[in-house]
């Protein structure tokens, strides 16, 4: 294709081939062939037809054939009409004019007129559309193939911006998951609990919360161009696709391409409960949720002598004001003794938090391996399979857990008080902390004691697994 087909809209003059391409040049060829795609014509019926349905018009011309409909659109390209079929009746067939013949497609209404994934308000806007696919499709069928092949996403646009971002953002390491090792002390009894433990500590490493983009399709209202291939967003509706939580714009076959490097835009991210976990730290800047780190710091403060800590329930409306505080006012939310002097209502909202978690703490991807570890009867062995499990977590998944029965192993010590062990509190957090992903509910009740088991292993192990 010739350079001048694709000079960039600020007037820069580039080469159409994807290879000779040089950032940062929004490339503007894909825009100027819409700029030429044939307009829609609109073939009326001369007379007023009975069984026209209501969201037609005067395009839709009855029960006539294929070849009537050829020689009332030959000779003017993007003409178009509406037909009843003859071999089925009852059904509606756009005949559309492109390239020097008859193209038909099965037409279909369910409130917006459709033929494939797209829906319209108009007919019109359909064939439009249409057109504007077509002719680009057609004309830059090899340029649409390679126009992944050198992107300028590490040069422009978002990814700048997020470059930017991360070297301000809380540096924070963890160190490499460590590899547990049991030695029997053959002086003592060989309960597992009485086993000596040698932990070999791997090299640090900092902590990458790596983030997948939420894209979904989008319609965007006027020019827009790939923040991955720098290419033209053709069409007139659902173009590309959008990340809701960072507002990345790319086209749909570009965004199998973008890297997980999503960085979450706060004023995207409408409420905090409810909120995907990694999604929430990035967004915040946090290796953990506030959540968790302001309602662990309030009962740490103030409850861990409270009797039937986790296990007692405070008020459902107070918890639900925790609730809206946090979704509201985020990290500035009062959750003082002198708001919520019960501290079963901050125990309560934490609890709430973990299990309205979209993916929970223990991911769906690692259920079954933690089911599968808690029926292991040796005890170093089913040490062992669970902190495999552990590995496998997200990192911020792993860092939530991490904290959260660190936290737990501190109420167990005031069990005097409290009365709450690790086993009751294992009962609490089991279900809270996983659920089956296929949510079956005979599934939830046979693994209810092996969640138990999990937790309450976490707990008594927090200082050899994590």
């Amino acid at each position: 294709m010739a350079a001048s087909s694709n000079s960039s809209l600020s007037g820069s003059s580039v080469s159409s081939d994807p290879e000779d391409y040089q950032p940062p040049i929004w490339k503007s060829y894909l825009y100027q062939l819409q700029q030429e795609a044939p307009r829609p014509k609109r073939i009326t019926c001369p007379q007023e037809m009975e069984s026209r349905p209501k969201y037609y018009g005067r395009e839709f011309h009855g029960l006539i054939s294929r070849e009537r409909a050829d020689e009332l659109l030959a000779g003017t390209e993007g003409a178009y009409l509406i037909r009843e079929s003859q071999r089925q009746p009852g059904t509606y067939t756009l005949a559309l004019r492109f390239g020097g013949q008859t193209l038909n497609y099965r037409l279909f209404y369910d409130g917006k007129h459709f033929v494939g994934e797209k829906r319209f308000e108009s007919v019109h806007d359909l064939v439009t559309d249409g057109l504007i696919t077509l002719y680009i499709e057609t004309k830059a069928a090899e340029y649409i193939a390679k126009m992944t092949t050198n992107p300028i996403y590490q040069h422009l646009g978002y990814t700048s911006l997020l470059r930017d971002k991360i070297t301000h953002r809380l540096n924070r390491t963890r160190s490499e998951p460590k590899k547990v090792t049991f030695q029997q002390d053959e002086k003592v009894s060989p309960s597992p609990l009485s086993r000596r433990t040698t932990i070999k500590d791997g090299p640090e490493k900092h902590c990458n919360y790596e983030k997948i983009h939420n894209f979904k399709v989008h319609t965007f209202r006027g020019p827009h161009w790939c923040e991955y291939c720098a290419n033209f967003m053709w069409g007139l509706i659902a173009q590309g696709v959008r990340c809701s939580d960072c507002g990345l714009n790319v086209h749909k076959q570009c965004s199998k391409l973008v890297p997980s490097d999503c960085q979450p835009d706060l004023r995207r991210i409408k409420k905090v409960f409810s909120c995907d976990l990694t999604t929430l730290v990035k967004a915040h800047n946090t290796p953990r949720p506030m959540v968790l780190d302001m309602c662990i710091k309030e009962i740490e403060h103030r409850g861990l002598k409270s009797e039937g800590l986790y296990r007692v329930s405070g008020f459902t409306e107070h918890i639900e004001d925790v609730r809206l505080a946090f979704d509201r006012d985020g990290d500035k939310a009062d959750i003082s003794g002198n708001i919520y002097p019960d501290i079963n209502i901050i125990a309560g909202a934490l609890k709430l938090y973990l299990r309205d978690l979209p993916i929970p703490v223990i991911t769906y991807d690692v259920y079954s391996k933690f089911i599968q570890a808690a029926k292991i009867t040796d005890p170093d062995s089913r040490l062992e399979a669970v902190h495999d499990g552990l590995l496998q977590l997200p990192p911020a998944h792993y860092e939530t857990l991490r904290y959260l029965m660190t936290h737990l192993k501190r109420v167990t010590m005031y069990e005097k008080d409290n009365y709450m062990n690790s086993e009751n509190l294992g009962i609490v957090f089991g279900p809270t902390l996983m659920r089956p992903p296929d949510q079956n509910t005979l599934t939830t009740l046979n693994d209810m004691r092996y969640q138990k088991l999990i937790v309450q292993l976490l707990i008594e192990q927090e200082d050899i697994l994590f």
